[in-house]
């Protein structure tokens, strides 16, 4: 299967995923996915892992917004479903979307 249709998957089934992305290894949650200025790229809530700029201590800090042809070696873990609580602020990540979490 498709990174693109994992993570399909992983947001219709409300499912964490763990990838390695700009050599970092991500533990996230993807919200949203679809396309930006026709390319495909996703909002994840990142839980776990490293980051260039660091896990903030306040959760609503910790969104990314990922092209999905960067995103190595995903699979869908077993994690509990992670979000912070201002999942419902207008995303900007997305502008044609495919899916998106239902609350």
């Amino acid at each position: 299967m498709s990174t693109y249709n994992l993570i399909r998957q992983a947001i219709l089934n409300k499912q964490c995923v763990t990838c390695s992305y700009n050599g970092y290894l991500r533990k996230m949650t993807p919200h949203v996915i679809g396309r930006k200025n026709g390319k495909e790229q996703a909002l994840f809530y990142q839980y776990g892992g490293d980051s260039s700029s660091g896990l903030s201590s306040d959760p609503a800090k910790n969104w990314r917004c990922i092209p999905v042809a960067k995103i190595e070696n995903l699979q869908i873990n077993s994690d509990p479903f992670q979000t912070a609580n201002n999942h419902s602020k207008t995303q900007t990540c997305v502008d044609s979307i495919d899916v998106e979490i239902l609350y």
